[in-house]
């Protein structure tokens, strides 16, 4: 899941954020699983295995069943559980160590380093269960005889390792660090930006409504700005050796290789079951922003 610069771990412990993540993993992970096929689909090719994400999910459930739809449920459980309370921790002891002495909390742009911190470090220690996950529900749409066939994440990190070395297991961790930052960067600029767009024009006041606009127009922005990265990071942790050598270079490798071969706008394959699963998690995370905001207003500010 991309990294958000969380707004209210500063007097929070991450503990308890981890386990609805995960629960809300359980819901999500059928676009995890068309995000991927679809990024996968028609690689080094014009033709498009898929023409929309609803003719991919309804092909995997035709082909694969209900249960083709959830492979590799355990990669996504444990890359929230290794990613998320990384992230979480790592925000909370350094939004602590940088509130003043008074208890002001850190201004906009440092918290905004922060969280970047904090998701790039989290994406680091995730990325096993990230190259777990992109392999197990990229198994499904290969013949049989070329399928990995992992039994569940724990496994695929044991042959992994066994069969590919350790090293394999962080195998894109910087497209994937580098995703966590640019989802911050982009979700906390095109939010305050969009905000104030809207209550310029003179039709929204600061309210729910404007936060819940201005939000769905970041989770827009952030999709569209981090998506080409997002399909770097799952080309090279899905890639194969060919002849002893890798089938990318590095990550500027697979960005030409896409617009060459597969045309420029297949950068942002998978597009809307992302947005699907972004859109959502940064409406909730700016509304509650903004109402922790206002209550801190309300309660420290207000005499």
């Amino acid at each position: 899941m991309a990294a958000t610069a969380s707004p209210g771990a500063g007097g929070m412990d991450a503990k308890p954020r981890t386990s609805p993540k995960m629960g809300a993993t359980v819901f999500v992970q059928p676009l995890d699983l068309v995000k991927n096929r679809m990024q996968l689909s028609g690689e080094g090719a014009k033709t498009r295995e898929y023409k929309t994400s609803f003719h991919a999910l309804t092909s995997i459930l035709r082909a694969e069943g209900l249960r083709g739809i959830y492979t590799g449920l355990s990669a996504g459980l444990l890359r929230q559980a290794t990613y998320t309370t990384t992230r979480l921790g790592i925000y909370t002891v350094l939004f602590e160590r940088l509130t003043g002495a008074d208890g002001t909390p850190p201004g906009f742009l440092l918290k905004a380093l922060i969280g970047m911190t904090a998701g790039a470090t989290g994406a680091f220690v995730g990325t096993p269960a990230e190259v777990a996950l992109i392999r197990m529900t990229a198994d499904g749409r290969l013949p049989p005889d070329q399928r990995r066939g992992y039994k569940n994440v724990f496994n695929a990190l044991i042959r992994i390792a066994r069969e590919e070395g350790v090293p394999t297991l962080w195998r894109g961790c910087i497209p994937t660090m580098a995703r966590a930052v640019v989802v911050n960067a982009a979700q906390l600029a095109s939010y305050s930006q969009s905000k104030q767009f809207l209550l310029d024009s003179g039709y929204f006041s600061d309210n729910i409504l404007c936060h819940f606009c201005a939000s769905m127009i970041s989770g827009l922005v952030t999709t569209a700005a981090s998506m080409p990265v997002d399909i770097v990071k799952t080309r090279i942790q899905n890639m194969r050796m060919i002849d002893g050598k890798p089938e990318y270079k590095n990550g500027l490798d697979v960005l030409v290789k896409v617009v060459r071969y597969e045309g420029f706008f297949s950068l942002w394959k998978g597009f809307t079951p992302y947005y699907a699963r972004l859109g959502p998690h940064t409406v909730l995370t700016f509304i509650f922003l903004e109402q922790m905001n206002k209550a801190y207003k309300r309660l420290f500010l207000s005499g």
